[in-house]
């Protein structure tokens, strides 16, 4: 196996971690920046406020996407396991 195999094995690795957690992660970003925003207005300094609204909105986006999320992991890992054959040659 070539270091140019490596490196676009780790590369495409890295695509799919990112590509699974953005969803994710973006929504928790969002979802903390409004709380934080409507504490400011209202100057409600609760700390368990934000928490609530992250955790139904991670929950409601990772019903909604992992189906998604499922088949792109399932997808390289199907690939992975294809390319055995190559990889070791």
């Amino acid at each position: 196996m070539t270091p140019e195999a490596v490196m676009d094995l780790a590369y495409q690795g890295m695509q799919v971690t990112l590509m699974m957690a953005a969803p994710l992660l973006l929504t928790a970003l969002l979802l903390g920046l409004l709380v934080s925003l409507f504490q400011a207005a209202t100057q409600i300094n609760e700390m368990t406020l934000s928490f609530i609204p992250k955790i139904l909105g991670v929950f409601t986006v990772l019903i909604i996407a992992g189906p998604y999320l499922l088949k792109l992991i399932i997808d390289f890992t199907h690939k992975l396991f294809t390319n055995i054959p190559f990889m070791v040659s």
